[in-house]
């Protein structure tokens, strides 16, 4: 990482956004409750990049270094030229990773993203029971994704198989990994959900105790042993709000990840744009090489000399950055704050008021509020008021 912010740029990725992130659409047929899309996301929906400004995109992306490259939204595959950017993607040198909910994968479909060069798809599925699965996307998609995971094995995808972990399905993880055991899924996250834009809104109804993630700790380790070195890769993602450290978001701010939204602005990670006043760029105004290299945007938060006390003087703020600069945002109005899930922050007691509201023995709860655009202002207005 960089020493000086006006220095030469020393990055992780020797100067290279190394993983590109291309956020087709934001249109989905799912409402998730703890989505990390815009609040505002209809808004993006008249504006996205046409084809053949995504191709400029690619090139860009591809002169500057970039070489994983992943599909998402939003759902991508409403997207009717997704197999087309495949190809492309494909054809100058990208390892292409396909982000889906599942819906709308027909064999059809899927074998002409193979035939476009797609190399792995990441499939999420929520609960192995087919009524908490609909009840936590707000649609009927239990069969839909159960179906389409079957479609990627048998045409030899290699697959990772997402399981976004909640209190209402923490206790599915077992069923879940003998699923994908059973499936020849190469890969499983088990990612704890982050309290972002809807999961932030429902987040005292969504995070679990501190007991369920080491009871479901358990669960995994068991699998692990069970599998052996040459089984399925199982990845559990601990909630930083336990760990008493933040996690280096993205690898560390504009280090070697680079987000576009479906109207070209360029990010340094996907929750960006939750921080008020910063000057963000679209690849319809500027390079994404200037992006990457010289915006004010990209250079912000990159390095330690933006660093306040007790990051700057801290032995591991090279490990972890400071932690999330969203999440400091949202939590303490400061983006350039230590992230608050830091026990060494000053605001760490936001973090542990929230966990305390976990784990309440009669804990009250509320129903879900589902990603839509009518829940926005309704939700929203009753959360400030």
């Amino acid at each position: 990482m960089p020493k000086e912010q006006n220095g030469p740029l020393r990055l992780d990725g020797d100067g290279k956004p190394l993983w590109l992130s291309l956020e087709l659409t934001y249109r989905c047929p799912l409402k998730c409750s703890w989505c990390n899309n815009p609040l505002d996301f209809e808004d993006y929906s008249a504006n996205e990049l046409s084809t053949e400004e995504w191709k400029q995109v690619l090139r860009d992306a591809r002169a500057i270094g970039a070489l994983q490259l992943g599909f998402t939204g939003g759902e991508p595959l409403m997207r009717d030229d997704l197999e087309e950017l495949v190809a492309y993607a494909d054809s100058i040198g990208f390892y292409t990773n396909l982000i889906t909910s599942g819906i709308g994968l027909t064999e059809e479909r899927l074998l002409a993203l193979k035939a476009a060069g797609l190399k792995q798809i990441q499939l999420s599925l929520q609960a192995i029971r087919s009524e908490l699965t609909d009840e936590l996307v707000g649609a009927r998609a239990h069969a839909l994704k159960l179906e389409a995971a079957r479609l990627i094995k048998a045409h030899d995808f290699p697959m990772v198989l997402n399981m976004p972990v909640t209190r209402q399905n923490i206790g599915e993880i077992d069923d879940m990994l003998a699923f994908a055991s059973g499936l020849g899924i190469e890969y499983i996250e088990l990612a704890n959900v982050q309290y972002y834009n809807w999961a932030l809104l429902n987040r005292d109804e969504l995070m679990p105790t501190l007991e369920e993630i080491r009871a479901a700790e358990a669960v995994v380790k068991r699998w692990r042993e069970r599998l052996g070195d040459d089984g399925m890769t199982i990845y559990f993602v601990i909630p930083d709000y336990y760990e008493g450290r933040p996690k280096a978001c993205m690898n560390g701010w504009g280090a070697i990840h680079l987000t576009l939204a479906p109207d070209g602005v360029a990010m340094p990670c996907q929750e960006a744009r939750v921080i008020p006043g910063l000057d963000f760029h679209s690849v319809r105004e500027q390079s994404l090489s200037w992006i990457w290299h010289e915006s004010p945007l990209f250079r912000l938060y990159r390095g330690d000399d933006w660093m306040q006390e007790p990051c700057r003087s801290c032995g591991e703020r090279e490990k972890d950055f400071g932690g999330c600069r969203c999440q400091a945002f949202l939590l303490t109005g400061d983006a350039s704050n230590t992230d608050p899930a830091c026990s060494r922050s000053p605001h760490h007691a936001l973090v542990r008021e929230a966990t305390a509201i976990a784990s309440r023995p009669m804990r009250f709860h509320k129903p879900l509020v589902k990603r839509s655009a009518a829940s926005v202002s309704t939700a929203f207005m009753g959360k400030d008021a």
